[in-house]
């Protein structure tokens, strides 16, 4: 194998006023589920994938896979799938919980202009297998990190996204005719929110509220 040389270009200097604005980015991302019909135009659509496909992926593989869902039939065959999965988990939450979750609206189906879903490719041959020998969910772990870049540079947009994960991985490989061996990640909606706010929706609904970074933090 021979070995690519490129010329190593100047870093940047990212003062604090960038580092200020790119801490405003992450707390203003919010998982959308409310959103105007406006379309987006199909040049940002495919910027958004391009600054996605960015992101880290173990030994340089880019296992994700994106899956533009246009299909007004297969968004209903999705739509059906969560409608399932929702009702299932309506049925099984603790009755105290019950009517608080039936008033959460958890996905963005009938508005969002845009409609994706993101697998993996458990195995791809990009990479020669590096880094996944030992633990092989890297792959799934890379197309997250794709699915959160291309979340922030929507933010950065304007544009909000919303991630469906109440669904039957499954049905959506039948739904949108892929290959069994990749691995559904989460579908997506993307489109320009109706509201904005700061507060994740389901801490201003009092479901659940963020826990300090110490909670989560252990030293051993």
């Amino acid at each position: 194998m021979t070995a690519t040389h490129h010329p190593t270009p100047a870093a940047p200097a990212f003062d604090d006023a960038f580092r200020s604005q790119l801490q405003t980015l992450f707390r203003w991302r919010r998982d959308v589920r409310h959103f105007r019909t406006t379309p987006i135009p199909p040049a940002t659509v495919a910027a958004l994938f391009e600054t996605a496909s960015l992101a880290p992926s173990v030994g340089l593989c880019q296992p994700w896979r994106f899956v533009m869902v246009d299909s007004p039939q297969r968004r209903a065959a999705v739509r059906a799938s969560f409608e399932r999965c929702n009702g299932e988990a309506l049925a099984s939450q603790d009755p105290a919980l019950a009517p608080a979750y039936a008033r959460l609206k958890l996905a963005g189906f009938d508005a969002a202009p845009c409609q994706f879903a993101v697998f993996a490719e458990c195995d791809p041959a990009q990479g020669h297998g590096l880094g996944r020998r030992t633990m092989p969910e890297t792959t799934a772990y890379s197309a997250v990190m794709a699915v959160h870049t291309l979340w922030l540079a929507a933010r950065a947009l304007g544009i909000g996204l919303g991630w469906v994960s109440i669904l039957e991985p499954a049905i959506m490989h039948e739904i949108l005719d892929v290959p069994r061996d990749w691995q559904f990640i989460g579908y997506f909606c993307l489109g320009y929110p109706q509201t904005e706010d700061d507060t994740p929706e389901l801490e201003r609904f009092g479901w659940a509220e963020r826990q300090p970074t110490a909670a989560a933090t252990i030293r051993r």
